[in-house]
């Protein structure tokens, strides 16, 4: 069922195409990536009338049908890919996270591993939080900027569930990264944690040093 199950979503998506709305949307992403030329509340309706007709695919079949999805040019396939995640959030497998990793490293940039951080990332550990800690420090020892991104991140929509050691623990050890995306996760990490905390985010920010731009970030509503 997993190839016709994409060959629909494809044959349904591809027909709305808007070609000179695709060449401004591509252009917003620096040309890294084509687009059908729909808008985002344009493709929930389209999905949403997609999934009245065809469902959802197996859970089974998830892995195949996201990873077809991946594959395609048109980023557009990537968010629907993402949105069909989010569909099983509350019955995510141990092997899923494999799956995440896989979109995280494959086609990265901050419009896709923003959500798989924050929502499937995140919302797996909460699921399985005996691997948090030994998986995302596998992530800060990667090298891979997106997987130290997502190392950040994933707790970004915890509020008082935050493991807050460890989330000053990767701050102070990407502190020093030239990396414009890492620099604006921790200053983002910090802004949404001082919601919670505000008190204890501008300590950790008076007394320890980090880039400009992150503690910019850190203390924007401050």
């Amino acid at each position: 069922m997993s190839i016709s199950y994409v060959s629909n979503i494809v044959k349904h998506f591809r027909a709305a195409q808007n070609k000179e709305r695709a060449t401004a949307q591509a252009a917003y992403m620096r040309d890294q990536f084509t687009f059908i030329g729909i808008t985002s509340p344009e493709r929930k309706q389209m999905l949403q009338a997609f999934r009245k007709e065809h469902g959802l695919p197996g859970i089974e079949e998830l892995h195949h049908v996201v990873k077809a999805l991946w594959e395609l040019p048109e980023r557009d396939f990537q968010y629907i890919a993402m949105e069909i995640l989010d569909r099983y959030r509350k019955h995510y497998r141990v092997n899923d996270l494999a799956l995440f990793e896989y979109c995280i490293t494959e086609k990265s940039w901050w419009d896709t591993v923003d959500l798989l951080a924050t929502h499937c990332v995140g919302d797996y550990f909460l699921r399985f939080p005996q691997h948090k800690e030994t998986i995302t420090q596998s992530y800060m020892d990667s090298g891979n900027m997106w997987l130290q991104r997502t190392a950040i991140l994933f707790q970004l929509n915890y509020k008082d569930k935050t493991d807050e050691d460890l989330l000053f623990e990767y701050i102070l050890a990407l502190a020093s990264s030239k990396e414009f995306f890492i620099q604006k996760a921790i200053g983002w990490a910090l802004r949404q944690y001082a919601k919670l905390k505000p008190n204890v985010v501008k300590h950790f920010v008076e007394h320890h040093t980090l880039a400009p731009l992150s503690k910019r970030e850190a203390l924007k509503h401050f």
